[in-house]
């Protein structure tokens, strides 16, 4: 089903809102970084986020995880978060914005 012009809304707001949360390793933001592999909305506001770290077993993964849960959160519309931490695929540098 394609998105309403709502939910897509809500996603771009949601990126924009994801792009505040800095990698502590490399002082970057998570979206600068591609470790952001999917958002998406629902009709009802409730998001779904798939994300990566630069590496598994990252030390950081818990705080990332959290922090993007809490920024998505904040944004106007948005109900419920379920962020899911993947590793396919793995993520590379060439995945980062220039």
């Amino acid at each position: 089903m394609p998105n309403t012009s709502e939910q897509t809304d809500l996603i771009k707001q949601v990126r924009q809102q994801l792009s505040m949360v800095i990698d502590p390793e490399i002082g970057r933001s998570v979206v600068d970084m591609g470790l952001i592999y999917r958002i998406e909305a629902d009709q009802a506001g409730d998001m779904y986020i798939s994300m990566t770290t630069t590496t598994k077993g990252c030390p950081a993964s818990t705080f990332l995880k959290e922090a993007i849960q809490a920024c998505t959160a904040s944004v106007a519309g948005v109900k419920s978060v379920e962020v899911e931490l993947t590793y396919d695929p793995p993520w590379n540098p060439s995945m980062m914005t220039p």
